[in-house]
């Protein structure tokens, strides 16, 4: 079934879950995330970064390609606009039949987060669309510009800002960072700041960054209130390490080809659902 994500993460954050988010680009991604959220039984959400949505599969072609297989499924299925920057953009996706958008104003000022943000919620929540605003800011593997102390989001303004744009879901910065982690490491997390911010809130938590985070990490950050985990990476990975697998039959064609990269790389979200805690959720 297609759906916002405002029912799904509000049913987490009762009870004391999270649903999976994970980045896809074209229909074989998308298939293989819903056929893994399927075989756990767990809901889902679609996520399209902006880079992707805009260079390779846009709203209008992505929409019926994910409500379609949504409506194949008995599964809960949402899908959301991940990083939008502009609002222009963010409008379009809604038009086009998002079921959720992610506003990322995080480096402006705070006022200039809250106006943007607010526009958005104005335009989206008329239209039966899901809403999710971030503050602090979440860094990025490349070119080691990691999460520093000074981009975590601030306790002190988050009920300001949920106040102030009316947003559904909140996504916070307490540690995890974009992209590929260095070989062993794990990054630290603020789980005091987390159990601040949500003693604070009563609306779902998110966590950016989740690939390469580590199961303590993922696990910790569910216990202390987080409702929705966004992966990326580690699906990508997923799918080049299928991809290499796959061409080590020097005689396979390409139909086949795509379609074993497509069914063996949605183990590793399996795998993030259980961690997540929503298997049998649905």
């Amino acid at each position: 079934m297609y759906v916002s994500m405002k029912n799904m993460l509000e049913k987490a954050n009762v009870e004391n879950y999270a649903v999976m988010a994970i980045n896809c680009f074209n229909l074989e991604t998308i298939r293989s995330v819903i056929t893994a959220a399927e075989q756990e039984n767990a809901p889902i959400i679609i996520n399209l970064y902006q880079e992707h949505l805009l260079q390779h599969c846009d709203s209008e072609l992505v929409t019926p390609m994910v409500k379609t297989l949504a409506g194949r499924s008995k599964i809960n299925v949402a899908l959301n606009f991940d990083h939008g920057q502009e609002i222009i953009d963010l409008k379009k996706a809604i038009d086009d039949g998002f079921s959720s958008v992610m506003v990322d104003a995080s480096l402006y000022s705070f006022e200039e987060n809250v106006l943007m943000t607010r526009e958005i919620v104005n335009y989206a929540h008329p239209r039966g669309v899901c809403v999710e605003g971030e503050i602090g800011c979440i860094g990025a593997v490349d070119g080691e510009n990691f999460t520093s102390d000074s981009m975590y989001t601030n306790p002190d303004q988050v009920e300001e800002f949920i106040k102030n744009t009316g947003i559904d879901v909140l996504a916070i910065s307490i540690g995890s960072s974009h992209g590929t982690y260095p070989d062993g490491m794990i990054p630290d997390f603020d789980f005091e700041r987390l159990k601040k911010i949500k003693a604070l809130v009563k609306i779902p938590l998110v966590l950016h960054g989740g690939s390469g985070s580590g199961k303590k990490n993922i696990l910790t950050c569910v216990k202390h209130g987080i409702n929705k985990i966004n992966v990326g990476c580690d699906f990508m990975q997923a799918n080049i390490n299928a991809a290499r697998a796959a061409l080590s039959d020097p005689v396979i064609n390409f139909f086949d080809f795509i379609k074993t990269v497509e069914k063996e790389s949605n183990n590793i979200v399996k795998q993030y659902i259980r961690l997540s805690g929503s298997a049998n959720k649905n």
